[in-house]
């Protein structure tokens, strides 16, 4: 077989070579008969010599040399070419026609929507931030980036190296006339009124760098210096209709100003983006996600480098004009700031100029990329003020196949880029603080898991799908016919901001237009509430947002806040979760997420049993309580009557409520003739998971006091599932019967007791009246319910009865 495999190898070589020859030696073909006759008449004709053959075995040697030294030479010329172009620090300046050409087709229907909707709510972050003094309000209502593509690289582009980064440097131009960006503008005093802003041509110039790191998985981009930018406005009422730009002075100005300070904080070196290739885009939008950031040390701190003030860098020069560098380091005491968003952390204070902190912080990202930014502050002695003295960055990137990008600035503007492949996986960096010889800082990075829209999130390299999600946003609020139960569990290392170290802090939640709000806990850091509150869920990922506050005399202190995206949380899962506090140094609150599918019966009620409470708190100076129970369904309220001096109170009253999913709340209170009376104990009561016409008893504890409980029973009745006769002694018609009977006996001893000035029996009686008027109320509305259920029943009814009946039906529609 290998001699079959030699043979063809020599006869495609040989056939090569003679087409080789063919082509180099035009002579050839006709050389070739040449000697053929010659052969001939030396064989048949006569001998010409031996020496022919000869000749013509060294001139094909010749040329077969030849050929082979040939092919030599181009394989070595294109190898010494791809050497040349690996290690040569810059390379020929290239022509780009055909980049253009090919960007100017592909632009329209596949460039321009993407980067219409990325810098679209880039745009729309920046407009809520930052606005001019004329404007109150601004919002983006349409964008579009025009037909005309930017031209790259009309005066050729080249590669360069630095140190062992490749760089691309190539000429960017983009003059754009066809575009659409709309804002519409709310004017602020003394203007007043609405306008609209139309952005119509942009001009942007500068020379851009393209950097592929990470072995050609990232690509970063940043501009050379800051761009020339022109941006042409126009403002109107919409439409056709267009007033000249001085309508709005400053506006353009200040657009101009907006995108350039934009470019410079994101792209302009050393500050650079990142475009990632991942060789599986999974498609998912990402909400948020979850990092783990621990600072772990810094070295080769020097106050003669750091960003100090100049009279502290003058101390740092001797008599001689030499520097020392390092003399006054020793007492240097310093601590790290850590920013991500609103979210900031700060470490301890260490001393020396290789400080080790190892402070672990939970942080929370509200985009697929994130800035993560490190401070570094001093404390001098006997000073209560910090000095800033320095900072540094470190970006980090979603990537569509559920990594993790993470880039920097290194030692002379070099890039310093990490790829985590898996969640969960340790990434430490050593980051140079800005400034020339400032030290370098230490610090690991852990992202615990991304989350997507679709409520699903990526942990430890697996993607589940329990469909829950963080942190988004929406500005349409549509109902689900879902419950959001919300337990607010504890909350850890809140900020103090009393003077004496007490702090005394509860929980505001807001939800769509929904405010609720948790007790407060005296005197305590790490406060314990366990309590639930029920939201009717709004699509569209719709804010959760918190506010934690310390209860005070003169106003309530803010300590902390943050927000959390409950878009995509599937049923019987609960999501348990440390939410770090925003713009506060230290703080994190225990949350317990959960949907709960109501099922929606129409007619039905809600029967809540009040039997007995036991082991209440005494809020008499005796040692006992007068305690009744008011209860809050919604907007309506009701209350038990008062059982006197005790703490183990029994009423056996029943309530009934339509059931339309508003929360159920139980106070239990102290009652006092001539004082206010006192709270001793709160709770809530689930009753939304319940099966319907079933009763649940149960025992729940009281929330806000140290004790007590309360001993209830609740029935979602569903009237079509009941199976109850038609005349019924304990029927709504019935007892509302007898509640007007016992009303009127009612007045009748009140009149009595008014002529016999018996106040505690007056006031006891009167609580029953309220009851008793309030159970009316509540079996008047019951028989309302119930009308309207046998009036549809009777109506559909009639209509099977039309529909079953030929003779009746073409009657029916005749007339």
């Amino acid at each position: 077989m290998s001699r079959r495999k030699k043979r063809s190898f020599d006869l495609n070589e040989a056939v090569e070579f003679l087409n080789h020859l063919l082509v180099d030696k035009s002579l050839l073909p006709f050389i070739i008969p040449l000697v053929l006759v010659g052969w001939a008449i030396e064989k048949w004709i006569f001998s010409l010599s031996n020496w022919v053959p000869l000749v013509v075995a060294v001139w094909a040697t010749i040329q077969y040399g030849s050929y082979q030294r040939r092919i030599l030479v181009e394989d070595l010329n294109k190898k010494w070419k791809q050497v040349i172009l690996h290690t040569s620090p810059i390379t020929p300046l290239e022509h780009c026609e055909w980049l253009n050409k090919l960007l100017m087709d592909i632009w329209p229907n596949y460039i321009n929507p993407k980067l219409s909707m990325r810098f679209s709510s880039i745009v729309e972050k920046r407009l809520k931030h930052r606005r001019p003094r004329l404007i109150e309000r601004i919002e983006l209502q349409e964008f579009s980036l025009g037909s005309s593509p930017p031209s790259l690289g009309l005066q050729g582009t080249r590669w360069s190296t630095s140190g062992d980064q490749r760089i691309m440097r190539l000429g960017f131009d983009w003059d754009s006339t066809d575009m659409n960006i709309m804002l519409f503008a709310k004017l602020a005093k003394p203007l007043m009124g609405t306008a609209r802003i139309v952005i119509n041509s942009i001009h942007i110039k500068g020379d851009l760098l393209l950097m592929p790191v990470l072995d050609g998985k990232a690509v970063m981009y940043s501009f050379l210096s800051t761009p020339e930018v022109r941006i042409g406005v126009a403002f109107g009422s919409g439409g056709s209709q267009s007033l000249p730009a001085t309508v709005l002075p400053g506006v353009s100005s200040w657009l101009v100003k907006l995108v350039t300070d934009t470019l410079v904080k994101t792209m302009v070196e050393p500050r650079r983006r990142c475009f990632t290739l991942p060789p599986v885009d999974l498609r998912k939008k990402v909400t948020g996600a979850i990092i783990y950031v621990t600072v772990v040390s810094a070295s080769k701190l020097s106050r003669s480098n750091l960003k100090g003030s100049i009279a502290r860098r003058q101390q740092s020069l001797m008599m001689d004009g030499r520097s020392e560098d390092f003399h006054d380091n020793k007492d240097l005491l310093t601590f790290v700031e850590v920013e991500l968003e609103d979210l900031t952390r700060k470490t301890y204070v260490r001393p020396g100029s290789c400080p080790k902190w190892d402070s672990t912080f939970n942080m929370v990202l509200h985009e697929d990329t994130g800035i993560l930014r490190f401070h570094l502050y001093e404390c001098p002695q006997g000073s209560v003020k910090y000095d800033y003295l320095t900072s540094c960055e470190i970006k980090v990137k979603y990537v569509a196949d559920d990594s993790t990008v993470f880039w920097a600035i290194g030692p002379e503007s070099t890039v310093i880029s990490k790829h985590a492949e898996i969640c969960g996986k340790d990434v430490e960096m050593v980051i140079p603080f800005e400034g020339s010889n400032s030290g370098e800082l230490t610090v690991k990075l852990v992202l615990k898991e991304w989350q997507f829209s679709d409520g699903s999130h990526s942990l430890h390299g697996i993607r589940l799908s329990s469909r829950q999600s963080l942190y988004g946003s929406s500005n349409f609020l549509h109902r689900t016919g879902r419950k959001i139960c919300i337990t607010v569990v504890e909350g850890k290392d809140l900020v103090v901001k009393d003077k004496f170290g007490k702090s005394d802090p509860y929980v505001k939640l807001q939800y769509g237009k929904v405010l609720k709000r948790t007790t407060a806990v005296q005197h305590t850091p790490n406060p314990i509430w366990n309590q639930k509150f029920e939201f009717d869920e709004i699509s569209g990922g719709e804010y959760l947002k918190i506010k934690c506050n310390s209860e005070e005399t003169f106003g309530d202190d803010n300590i902390g806040s943050a927000r959390v995206n409950l878009e995509g949380i599937v049923e019987g899962s609960v999501r348990d979760e440390w939410v770090p506090l925003e713009k506060v140094n230290s703080g994190e609150l225990r949350l317990q997420i959960e949907a709960v599918k109501i099922e929606d019966y129409e007619g039905s009620m809600i029967e809540l049993v009040l039997i007995e409470a036991r082991d209440l708190v005494a809020a008499d100076i005796r040692g006992t309580s007068d305690p009744y129970v008011r209860v809050h369904y919604g907007s309506m309220k009701r209350r038990t009557k008062v059982m006197y001096r005790t703490l183990n109170p029994q009423w056996h009253q029943t309530l009934e409520f339509p059931d339309d999913g508003s929360q159920l709340v139980l106070h239990v209170k102290d009652h006092n003739a001539v004082l206010p009376t006192s709270s001793i104990g709160d709770c809530i009561v689930e009753y939304h998971r319940l099966p319907p016409n079933q009763i649940s008893d149960k025992w729940i504890p009281l929330q806000g006091v140290k004790r007590g409980e309360i001993h209830i029973q609740i029935t979602r009745k569903v009237p079509e599932l009941e199976k109850r006769p038609s005349l019924d002694s304990d029927s709504p018609s019935t007892k509302a019967h007898q509640i007007s009977g016992q009303m009127k006996e009612m007045m009748i001893k009140l009149q009595s007791l008014i002529e016999d000035g018996n106040v505690e029996e007056l006031s006891e009686s009167l609580c029953e009246l309220e009851t008793l008027h309030n159970m009316q109320e509540e079996y008047t509305a019951q028989l309302e319910t119930e009308q309207m259920l046998l009036l549809n029943k009777i109506s559909e009814l009639g209509q099977e009865f039309l529909n079953s009946s030929p003779t009746l039906s073409r009657r029916s529609s005749s007339n």
